[in-house]
């Protein structure tokens, strides 16, 4: 130990015997502290347990100086004493550590210097504290390492500028960016490594690793990975699974990695009985309906996990909000099996006490209130809870939205709090772009989601392209006069380049509809449209030859819609069921009847999500009438069959090949979703579609079939879909893929 950090009392022995007898000790009349130079003296009396008028004592006086020390301000601390007014005083000596007045990065060429003080905590004018630099030398590391360079080396170099200034260096080494090669288990014999690779996050590198950012090694995504892998152990029995640490070999281009984790499987386990202690709500019986573990079976981490979860829900959806279920495991070594115990501790039942909002600067209380699914007073339920607050997201108006639940201390009463974070709702854009289907387009709109706070919706949108000019101007009212009725309306002039016609059309809208339930809800709109068929080829077909000319409708549609998603833009779970019928005919000189069935399902799979979609319509002309064409289904592009064009799908003209539309249309829709990048709330998506449009009943059935993938972005202004569609059975006029975008409501 140095001699500036040895505790020297030789003066205390000198001295003591001028101001005392043997058996006394002298008393401490002053304690001063000398050396401070930034350091407050008041922050370092309050580390100094001995106090004036109390005798000298050794033992306190190292104590002192330790807690000094421990401050982390000192480079050295060492206490001395001097005779004082009939005593002694106390003197502490400090040097303090010098200031950092400059830090440097050097050697960094992949990243610039602001990117990497980013990850810094330590600042100048920060003491040089060796332990805090030495910590910000590991952030760096973590973060070369982060974006896989591993071999990188982070040195600081401390230089002295001034007595009581230094300067603080950080030498990078940032070495190559090394891929992983390839990732290998040993000793797995009832797991594939296949298996085994599916639950990790680590990955090989790939073709899309830029976006993914996966295929590089990363220490902490690594040792979540060993725990993903001894939770796939458990979950199949082998509770007694040893996953090693991951050995690592490098390519002699010091490029490339492999990676190799070890595995002992051990011995798979059964579960022999379950038991339950401590319920007195609910018999065994009820319980045991809840939970999927089983004697017999082998024992699975993630189905107790499930079963604790669902025994919980029970109770909190009935008003037990404090429950806890403890799982005790009992492992038989010889039989190989494994006695699982639950102690429930049910709590008492408690009630909803207050519920207050916060956070909403621009929504009205009501807005939100009317979403959640419980009142005051009423009996604690978490699903309703959890209801509340998927209708409160969905309303779209917030950025982020919290439901916590506060039981009150000494009461059977729950305080919900409701705090949200308002995000704009209003958007005035003027701009352009290009469309797979208009080419170029212009645009203007103005929207409002949350007119004035009350939670209503105005539109107004010019759209100008190649093919289509569309004005719309729509209002819809979710609560109208504040009752579970919404209403909308609507008025628009469309202007539409078909293949071999042109449609100008006028038109407008109301609508009124009712929550039937929680989930249900249905509504009955009208519409007029007076509408002019025009510009018609020479070539064009006889159905399209005899709809020349101004044509109105005045048509009326009841639908009844199912929808229990749990995000209406971004849904991982539920469905929507929609079923509508039209008849034209109320007036006007189109005479017809159209109906169609939409039903969609979303199923989780850990992050990511499957969707099965099906369609199916029907229409067709009424007393005599012909279907205008413009009530045709047309089956093909980003919103129906990606991959094929606008009616490829579908009947076309004998004599000119082009697309006329059907009288019935099938579709049928299957997507895998995954996140690519999470904080931008990046997805992507493989899907495969089939579906056709018809003329009889005769060919229904025959499908068109296509592949491919493509980007969902939930935008701050809105999702955003890229999709490349590749076409399995092309025929000679149509091209073998497509790329189409959108901007708007998802699949």
């Amino acid at each position: 130990m140095p001699k500036s950090r040895i505790i020297s009392f030789l003066l205390v022995l000198i001295l003591i015997p001028l101001f005392t007898y043997a058996e006394e000790m002298p008393l401490i009349n002053s304690i001063v502290i000398k050396g401070l130079k930034r350091i407050d003296e008041t922050a370092i009396k309050s580390k100094i347990t001995q106090k004036p008028g109390e005798p000298i004592s050794q033992e306190k006086t190292n104590e002192d100086i330790k807690n000094i020390f421990k401050m982390g301000y000192f480079d050295d601390v060492r206490a001395e004493i001097e005779p004082f007014e009939g005593g002694i005083k106390l003197i502490y000596f400090v040097r303090e550590k010098p200031t950092i007045v400059r830090i440097e990065l050097q050697g960094n060429e992949e990243f610039d210097d602001a990117k990497l003080r980013e990850k810094l905590t330590i600042t100048t004018g920060a003491i040089a504290d060796a332990v805090l630099i030495q910590d910000n030398a590991n952030k760096l590391r973590a973060f070369y390492e982060e974006e896989g360079y591993w071999l990188s080396r982070i040195v600081p170099v401390i230089n002295n500028i001034g007595p009581d200034d230094v300067g603080l260096t950080y030498q990078i080494e940032e070495g190559p960016r090394i891929k992983i090669k390839k990732i290998l288990t040993e000793g797995n014999k009832t797991l594939s490594s296949g298996k085994i690779k599916g639950v990790m996050e680590t990955r090989e590198w790939w073709l899309f690793s830029f976006v993914t950012s996966s295929g590089y090694f990363k220490k902490e995504r690594m040792e979540s990975d060993i725990e993903r892998i001894r939770d796939l152990y458990f979950n199949n029995g082998y509770i007694k699974v040893v996953v090693g640490e991951p050995t690592i070999e490098l390519a002699e281009s010091k490029k490339e990695m492999v990676i190799t984790i070890p595995i002992s499987e051990g011995d798979r386990y059964g579960v022999s009985s379950i038991g339950l202690s401590g319920n007195k709500v609910f018999g065994e019986e009820v319980i045991k309906q809840r939970m999927k573990m089983a004697p017999g079976e082998p024992f699975s981490k993630a189905t107790l996990r499930r079963d604790i979860f669902s025994i919980s829900e029970l109770y909190s959806e009935n008003g037990y909000a404090l429950i806890t279920v403890t799982p005790d495991l009992i492992p038989d070594e010889n039989m190989k099996t494994v006695e699982v115990s639950l102690r429930i501790d049910e709590g008492q039942k408690y009630r909803i006490g207050r519920i207050e909002i916060s956070g909403n600067t621009k929504t009205r209380d009501k807005v939100i209130r009317r979403e959640v699914r419980l009142d005051e007073g009423d009996v604690f339920n978490s699903a309703l809870i959890k209801r509340s607050y998927e209708r409160i997201n969905n309303l779209n108006y917030f950025e982020t939205v919290e439901m916590v639940p506060k039981p009150r201390t000494g009461e059977s009463l729950v305080d919900i709090d409701i705090k949200v974070k308002e995000r704009p709702t209003g958007f005035f854009s003027i701009g352009g772009g290009y469309s797979s289907v208009e080419k170029f387009i212009a645009m203007v709109e103005l929207t409002q989601g949350n007119l004035f706070g009350r939670g209503q919706f105005i539109k107004l949108r010019g759209e100008f392209g190649g093919r289509t000019t569309y004005y719309d101007m729509t209002f819809r009212d979710p609560w109208f006069l504040d009752k579970p009725l919404s209403f909308s309306a609507n008025v628009y002039k469309i202007d539409k380049e078909f293949i071999d016609y042109s449609k100008e059309a006028t038109g407008f809208g109301v609508s009124i509809g009712k929550r039937l339930s929680e989930y249900v809800w249905t509504d009955i709109a009208y519409n007029f449209e007076d509408a002019k068929i025009s510009d018609i080829s020479e070539d064009a077909s006889d159905l399209i030859k005899d709809q020349e000319g101004s044509q109105t409708t005045s048509s009326i549609t009841p639908s009844i819609t199912r929808d229990s998603r749990d995000n209406y833009l971004d849904p991982s779970r539920g469905s929507r069921n929609s079923l509508y019928v039209t008849y034209a005919g109320l007036g006007g000189t189109n005479n017809f009847f159209k109906g169609g069935i939409d039903s969609a399902w979303y199923f989780p799979i850990g992050s990511t999500t499957a969707m099965l979609r099906g369609r199916f319509g029907y229409a067709a002309g009424v007393g005599g009438k012909e279907l205008p064409l413009y009530e045709r289904f047309y089956v093909g592009g980003i919103y129906t069959i990606r991959g094929l064009g606008y009616g490829e799908a579908g009947p076309r003209d004998e004599e000119t090949d082009d697309p006329i539309g059907g009288t019935e249309e099938l579709i049928l829709n299957a997507e895998y979703i995954f996140p690519l990048i999470t904080d931008l709330r990046l997805k992507g998506v493989i899907f495969f579609d089939a579906g056709n449009a018809y003329d009889d009943f005769e060919n229904f059935g025959e499908l068109r079939y296509t592949t491919g993938l493509g980007l969902r972005w939930i935008s701050p202004v809105g999702p955003v879909r890229i999709e490349w569609g590749y076409n399995l059975d092309r025929k000679p006029d149509e091209r073998q893929s497509r790329f189409e975008f959108a901007f708007g409501s998802f699949f």
